[in-house]
């Protein structure tokens, strides 16, 4: 008996059971596991599943079904991806330990009816052709680009990260980012369901999962080509020292810990050797449990620790700013530079907020009632109009990317930017340490790294405990400090890249590739409804 006919045979509890696990065990293909191949075994039984609960009916009948089976699927590869955001309720449990159990099962939840509205769609043209492979592939990444922009967005964990794991495979979003990653992975890894097909012999069947292998190696070779024919260059006259503390989350924040986390910032920072020859040393986003423009004992320590070499801070740091005829200024969580003799140099604000971790939606109104984001700001923060590039003494424009706006691709650079006014790095201050010894910071890592790919330019990465990096324009890691250790980094800053495909037209190449899917698919249904 073969699978479709055993799946026929269990109960509609069991297959929708059997989904749920497809989808948790998909999951694996992230980091820090990265065992993408495992997607060539759970995806074709996605496929199969949705044979099966869709067979015999009409068009406007499969919706539900095909939403239920991509929903429960999308469920389990959410909870078994992201069960670690529970973590962060943790750090303040007397006054969040309570909502962790909801944030866990509803996030996974809530994302994973972008993967049923996916396999909604899907079932809409559903057939019993090859077709239906590419049809999924184009209708998942029609909903993975809904779940990164509805609601501010939360791209987290997309499919195409799956190909991105391997860096000779990942080179292939420098063309088509990360959404044209996904329609690949998906079509790709769900390939092998073809060998299932009821109809049509050997060749027929073999065909599809033989042209995915196909398009792998050939991604696979031009990636490992681009690899070994581009060299690494590095800005001369800059070295870059991050410093990762290692700092325990619930530490913090106290403010009446500021000494000792300052002691201990200013020990590491110097470690080894003292900070001569250092041009620019970084610290991770929100360094202070205070607004350091209202300490001066800790400006003058700054001063004391820059001022005999000359080395600028670049560093995270909440700070306020008046607002004319309100009682109360507005906060923001904002990356600042300073010179040697403790002077601002530069200040960017974060322009993408994390809803509930920075602000609450209808603040007023929630805080009324009692609620309260995970930072505890009075208010919440508030964010930029816009993202501009950042001029940092001694250093190439940047681009300010503070925690997890590394995450969203086609939208880290400005809007506005000019042609020629191409930035020289990608800066990303992040603060993992929320999350602890998880899956978290790993993923959170890969995706920032995969920013660096798109663009063609190079990442500098300082957080709190990890994983705070260097990469190349081509996401080679030229210096890393692992996850939970406490030191610092030395390294040159390298040279961006040529712009890529992806940073000149990228926008437009996944939407060709679904709407590829989409002109094959008719093709291959109509040739299956004529018997061919």
């Amino acid at each position: 008996m073969g699978l479709p006919q055993r799946l026929r045979r269990l109960s509609t509890r069991k297959r929708g059971g059997l989904a749920f696990l497809a989808g948790a065990v998909s999951a694996l293909a992230m980091p820090p596991f990265s065992l993408w191949p495992l997607l060539a075994l759970t995806l074709p039984l996605l496929v199969l599943l949705l044979d099966v609960a869709l067979e015999g009916r009409p068009a406007r009948a499969r919706l539900w079904p095909g939403f239920a089976t991509g929903w429960l699927f999308g469920m389990g590869y959410f909870l078994a991806g992201l069960w670690w955001i529970g973590q962060a309720f943790l750090v303040q449990a007397d006054a969040f330990a309570w909502l962790m159990p909801f944030a866990v099962l509803a996030l996974p939840a809530g994302l994973a009816l972008f993967t049923g509205l996916g396999c909604a769609l899907a079932a809409l043209g559903w057939g019993g052709s090859r077709g239906r492979i590419l049809l999924l592939a184009g209708a998942l990444t029609l909903a993975e680009w809904l779940r990164g922009t509805v609601l501010t967005g939360f791209p987290w964990n997309n499919f195409g990260y799956a190909l991105a794991n391997d860096l000779r495979l990942a080179q292939a979003a420098s063309v088509v980012g990360l959404y044209g990653l996904c329609v690949i992975a998906l079509a790709t890894l769900a390939s092998p369901a073809a060998l299932f097909g009821a109809r049509g012999g050997i060749k027929a069947r073999l065909g599809p999962p033989l042209l995915a292998a196909l398009v792998l190696a050939v991604l696979w070779g031009a990636g490992a080509w681009r690899l070994a024919t581009t060299p690494t260059t590095f800005v001369p006259d800059v070295k870059l020292r991050l410093m990762q503390p290692d700092l325990p989350q619930d530490q913090k924040f106290r403010y009446d810990a500021r000494r000792s986390v300052m002691d201990l910032y200013i020990a590491t920072s110097q470690q080894p050797g003292g900070l001569a020859g250092i041009t620019h040393l970084i610290w991770p986003e929100s360094a202070f449990p205070f607004f350091l423009e209202r300490e001066p004992e800790a400006l003058a320590r700054l001063r004391g620790l820059l001022g005999p070499t000359g080395t600028r801070l670049i560093t995270g740091a909440a700070r306020m700013e008046p607002r004319p005829g309100q009682p109360r200024p507005d906060a923001y969580n904002s990356l600042r530079v300073l010179g040697p003799d403790g002077t601002f140099l530069a200040t960017a604000d974060k322009v993408h907020l994390v809803p509930f971790g920075e602000y609450l939606p209808f603040q007023d109104t929630m805080e009324w009632l009692g609620f309260e984001q995970l930072t505890r700001q009075r208010g919440g923060f508030s964010a930029a109009p816009r993202r501009e590039l950042m001029a940092i003494p001694g250093l190439p424009p940047a681009v300010p990317l503070i925690c997890y706006e590394a995450i969203f691709p086609g939208r880290i650079l400005p809007d506005d930017l000019a042609p020629d006014a191409r930035p020289g790095f990608l800066l990303n201050v992040s603060n993992d340490a929320w999350f602890g010894i998880t899956p978290g910071p790993y993923q959170h890592f890969e995706q920032a790294r995969l920013r660096a790919v798109e663009e063609g330019l190079p990442l500098v990465r300082a957080t709190n405990n990890g994983i705070s990096a260097i990469v190349d324009p081509l996401g080679r890691i030229t210096g890393m400090l692992p996850l939970g250790v406490r030191g610092t980094l030395d390294g040159a800053l390298p040279e961006p890249g040529k712009t890529t495909i992806y940073s000149r037209v990228g926008s437009s190449i996944p939407p060709l590739l679904v709407l590829l899917c989409l002109i094959v698919t008719i093709m291959l249904q109509r040739r299956y409804a004529r018997g061919d």
